[in-house]
């Protein structure tokens, strides 16, 4: 550690170190005032080439690196929010940032010197990709595998002081010091070989924080949270990864509190759900250390969720934490949702004044349907995102249209991000609410319609294709359905009179809703057809398995499920199978002839076959 620590602080002085020496190419400049070399070498036996962005990696056909294609557009989303964040930071500094084939008509340029400067002021200063920019952001990959993302991070990304690309394993270590040179990257990225969580704690001791640090593991982040929270500088960049959705998107309640400090719930807004879930876990961890989180933003794509936050420091403002989380009260019957707020902050004075909060919002049962209700979180109950650097990174991508390989992706994510209601956390979606009381589904024009017509606010969410969020009360969606069910009707002799269906609808509406088309209600990414959510470019899309160690060749998901699809059925040939009981023959309430049952038998059982 001591070594990786010395490493760092002669990439600071600008003085190749001993991890340099060992990786960098022949003639690499530091100062960025020569171009990198070309990149040399070919790949060895039982390697392939690998291309992504302006990034070609050399990679293993055995299993012994992970990679997963899938993670593309997460790379290219992590390039473009990085980018903006440079341009952030660096142009105060008087640095601008500039992106080759980018129209620089509304793009960031340095403050101009104030009045009384002087005629003679230095000239601004230009970073450009692929070139060391001294003043520039330090970057930590802590878990870098082939070095894909930090080699593209210091090809595409301009405004970079330095790159560590770092891995516990010395084969991963090995193939990223052999892309860098591939790459001819030598001047910014520097491979490293250690524990994350062991390299961050040694950069906060050595004063020496990371300006942006990614989080990218197999799995859950959790480990390496509370480190990267210390290690990152003031007003730094996290980006965190969690590909762990089983456990925050509710199959596994308990893990979620293990690992985030949160339970899960398994709604129908569960994705939205496990975004707060891991941003609640950022804060607290924070709070420690009297830090508090910024997010500026939170995608929820494919099987992961990917968030970018600042982390600052204040006392004062962390006071104001337990005001931001909140419990989550989930009917288990009609699935109507009330969150209550772990805090609460009062204006006094010049100030604010912090207490506890009053609730619970709800009674022992749902007003609705009489069911119970389940009780989750704490997640996070502030805005996901920073809309100004939301538009500022799509402004960025409509000046560079050819960037980015995903970038259609991009702008429909980021537009659909762009339109949500940021002061609504959770939504519901369209098919739950029908099926909650078995009618059909409205489009989602006539229902958000229905919502404008009542005088709230809607939108909908990049999470969910058929989601709704809303200001309205629960109250008011449910009386827009009863408004519904008058026009499509249902068959209600074959509702239960307990069933959640039966008595939300055996209530008249307050509120008489209209179904009329409104043109506000359709959203702007919408009416473009922006590709919000894109098919699976082919089949398996998901994710991939874990690297081993040996380099044995792990099997395939799909080739897994082959294996295992049927086991518990399989028998040798020629054995009689066991005969299986009905449930009512182990109660002793069906017979079958000649059979005596596993219970005695209730009075007036009838003899049928299993």
């Amino acid at each position: 550690m001591r070594g990786a620590a010395a490493a760092f602080r002669t990439l600071q002085r600008g003085i190749p170190g001993p991890l340099r020496r060992r990786f960098a190419m022949d003639g690499a400049s530091s100062n960025g005032s020569e171009p990198l070399p070309a990149p040399e070498g070919s790949p060895r036996a039982g390697e392939t080439l690998i291309s992504e962005g302006q990034a070609t990696i050399l990679f293993p056909s055995a299993n012994e690196v992970f990679y997963n294609p899938v993670q593309g557009f997460n790379r290219d989303l992590t390039c473009a929010v990085l980018t903006e964040f440079a341009r952030l930071l660096l142009q105060p500094k008087g640095i601008q940032v500039v992106i080759p084939g980018e129209d620089h008509a509304d793009a960031g340029s340095p403050q101009p010197p104030e009045e009384g400067d002087g005629a003679s002021a230095a000239p601004p200063r230009v970073a450009k990709a692929g070139e060391v920019c001294e003043g520039g952001l330090r970057v930590l990959e802590a878990l870098a595998a082939s070095g894909l993302r930090s080699i593209r991070f210091a090809k595409e990304v301009p405004g970079l002081r330095a790159v560590v690309a770092n891995d516990c394993s010395a084969r991963a270590t090995d193939l990223i010091g052999r892309n860098v040179a591939f790459n001819g990257v030598g001047a910014l990225v520097t491979p490293s070989m250690a524990d994350a969580r062991m390299l961050m704690y040694q950069c906060k001791a050595d004063r020496e924080p990371f300006d942006v640090i990614d989080l990218d593991p197999y799995g859950s982040p959790a480990h390496f949270l509370d480190a990267a929270v210390q290690a990152v500088s003031e007003g730094g960049l996290l980006c965190v990864t969690c590909t762990d959705m089983g456990v925050l998107a509710g199959n596994n309640a308990e893990t979620s509190y293990s690992k985030y400090g949160a339970v899960s719930l398994k709604g129908k807004f569960c994705h939205e759900m496990a975004l707060r879930i891991i941003l609640h876990s950022l804060d607290r961890r924070a709070n420690c250390y009297q830090r508090f989180i910024a997010p500026l933003l939170a995608v929820s794509a494919d099987f992961y969720i990917r968030v970018f936050v600042r982390v600052f420091t204040g006392q004062a403002k962390v006071k104001a934490s337990a005001s931001k989380q909140a419990l989550v009260y989930h009917c288990v019957g009609c699935g109507t949702h009330h969150l209550q707020r772990m805090g609460k902050a009062t204006a006094h004075g010049n100030g604010f004044k912090y207490g506890a909060a009053t609730g619970p919002p709800v009674g022992p049962t749902c007003e609705f349907c009489q069911q119970r209700h389940q009780l989750g979180g704490p997640i996070w109950a502030e805005p996901l995102h920073d809309v100004p650097f939301v538009q500022r990174v799509l402004a960025a991508l409509e000046r560079s249209p050819q960037r980015f390989q995903t970038q259609e992706r991009m702008q429909g994510v980021l537009s659909s991000i762009a339109e949500e209601l940021s002061d609504v956390p959770l939504y519901y979606t369209l098919e739950g609410l029908s099926s909650t009381v078995h009618c059909n589904t409205p489009s989602l024009l006539q229902f958000s319609s229905a919502l404008l017509h009542a005088g709230y606010r809607v939108s909908l969410s990049h999470a969910c294709r058929t989601a709704v969020k809303t200001d309205a009360p629960p109250a008011v969606l449910w009386d827009i359905l009863r408004c519904w069910v008058r026009l499509h009707p249902v068959k209600r002799e074959r509702l239960t009179d307990t069933s959640p269906a039966a008595r939300i609808l055996a209530v008249e509406p307050t509120l008489q809703a209209s179904f009329a088309i409104r043109a506000d209600a359709n959203p702007s990414s919408r009416k473009r057809g922006l590709k919000r959510f894109p098919e699976n470019p082919e089949a398996f899309w998901g994710p991939k398995a874990r690297a081993k160690a040996g380099g044995g060749i792990s099997p395939s998901l799909q080739e897994k499920r082959k294996q295992l699809q049927n086991k518990r059925t399989q028998r040798s040939q020629g054995a009689d199978p066991e005969p299986s009981p009905c449930k009512r023959h182990k109660e002793g309430r069906c017979l079958q002839e000649g059979e005596l049952p596993l219970a005695p038998p209730r009075p007036g059982t009838a003899s049928c076959p299993h």
